[in-house]
């Protein structure tokens, strides 16, 4: 199934924006000005065991990654390369988005999502860096659910 049968299948509400290819948190700022919703940072993350995390955060918020490891309890985290991203998640650097999830079907990624996300509209690529869909959180939780992956929820 294609990201938008599943959020049909859902009943997920969404609006979608066309724009230029975007790669950068500062380039995508533009991108809020023609829809509802707050950009998110998406950090794909590997511990040295094979494990991954996809951490999703409002866009001006730092990632605390000491507070992650701690939380995951994992004393060695970084950045995934842009193969096992492609590879794992179907993604190229610029577009990693939650909706990725869509190809783990071993399930090895866990999804930290921050507290401060909660009841707000976010903004994610669909897998493409020159779409934008805007979505409540809740029907993100409901996505995850839906792929059957694990998050955690929690201040970051």
């Amino acid at each position: 199934m294609t990201i938008y049968e599943i959020l049909e299948k859902l009943n997920i509400i969404y609006q979608e924006i066309e724009e230029q290819a975007v790669y950068t948190v500062e380039e995508a700022k533009k991108i809020q000005k023609r829809i509802e919703g707050i950009g998110c940072k998406n950090l794909f993350l590997t511990n040295k065991k094979g494990k991954y995390y996809l951490v999703i955060l409002e866009k001006n918020k730092k990632a605390n990654i000491k507070e992650i490891k701690k939380l995951i309890n994992q004393s060695h985290l970084s950045l995934a390369s842009n193969s096992e991203l492609n590879q794992i998640l179907n993604l190229e650097q610029g577009s990693v988005t939650p909706f990725g999830i869509i190809y783990d079907n071993e399930n090895k990624v866990e999804l930290i999502l921050d507290k401060d996300l909660k009841n707000k509209k976010l903004l994610f690529h669909p897998s493409i860096n020159t779409k934008t869909i805007s979505i409540q959180f809740q029907d993100l939780i409901k996505f995850i659910e839906y792929e059957k992956h694990n998050y955690i929820y929690k201040m970051i």
